[in-house]
C-alpha cells in the first residue's frame, strides 16, 4: 500500500511521533510546505517597467474598442 496523506501538525508531540515512525521505516515524511493562493495582481506587481505597462494598457484599450465597434 502506498497512500499519500496531508497532515496538519497541531502539537509538537505529534511531530515527534511522526519522526519516530519514520525512523521505524513505517512512514516517509515528505517536505511539502503548504502554499497559500496568491492573487495574480500581487504575484506580478511591479514586474513590467512602467512604460511597457502603459503601452500594454493602451494597446488593450484600443483592441477592446476596435472589437466593440465591429458589426458581426
Amino acid at each position: 500500500m502506498n497512500n499519500t496523506m496531508v497532515i496538519q501538525i497541531i502539537d509538537e508531540k505529534a511531530e515527534q511521533i511522526l519522526y519516530n515512525l519514520e525512523e521505524l521505516q513505517l512512514i516517509r515524511i515528505l517536505s511539502n510546505p503548504v502554499q497559500t493562493k496568491q492573487k495574480l495582481s500581487e504575484k506580478y506587481a511591479g514586474k513590467l517597467p512602467s512604460q511597457v505597462s502603459e503601452d500594454l494598457q493602451k494597446y488593450i484599450s484600443q483592441s477592446r474598442s476596435e472589437w466593440n465597434e465591429r458589426s458581426i
